[in-house]
């Protein structure tokens, strides 16, 4: 199964940057499972399409507001990725919940089979980052299968 990481966010501006940094650590690392492909999404929007056209699942690390009351990190699937904005809009805000809705209409190759966000949540301490990082590996490498 092909297996994209999409970490996506702005280096710049606080309280976004969690994507990026759990990129940063996953090139740190000596080696991750085979067959995983990691993108620095950045703020790409729609034009991260075309790495969600190979089929496969495809896991996205990104900065959250609103599902825990604490620093952390959470998962979402799908469904509730689209569901989480209840306003669709089609400005720079857009988000992740536009990209996977426009999806199905524009796709030229394979859809993905799965989709998840690892959502990083407050402050990005060391240990979330570390946190998110190692729940990232997990579902590239096997979905929800243990996890939930």
């Amino acid at each position: 199964m092909n297996v994209s990481i999409i970490c996506i966010g702005n280096r710049f501006v606080a309280g976004d940057e969690a994507g990026l940094l759990v990129f940063d650590r996953l090139q740190a690392l000596p080696e991750l499972p085979a067959g995983i492909a990691v993108v620095e999404g950045g703020l790409s929007g729609l034009n991260l399409l075309p790495f969600l056209e190979v089929g496969g699942r495809v896991v996205f690390v990104d900065a959250v507001k609103g599902f825990t009351n604490v620093d952390g990190v959470v998962i979402l699937d799908q469904e509730e990725i689209q569901t989480s904005s209840d306003q669709m809009h089609f400005d720079h805000g857009a988000g992740l919940p536009y990209v996977l809705t426009v999806l199905p209409q524009v796709c030229d190759g394979e859809l993905p089979e799965e989709i998840f966000l690892v959502g990083v949540e407050g402050a990005c301490t060391t240990q979330v980052i570390e946190q998110a990082t190692t729940l990232t590996i997990k579902v590239a490498t096997h979905g929800l299968k243990g996890l939930r």
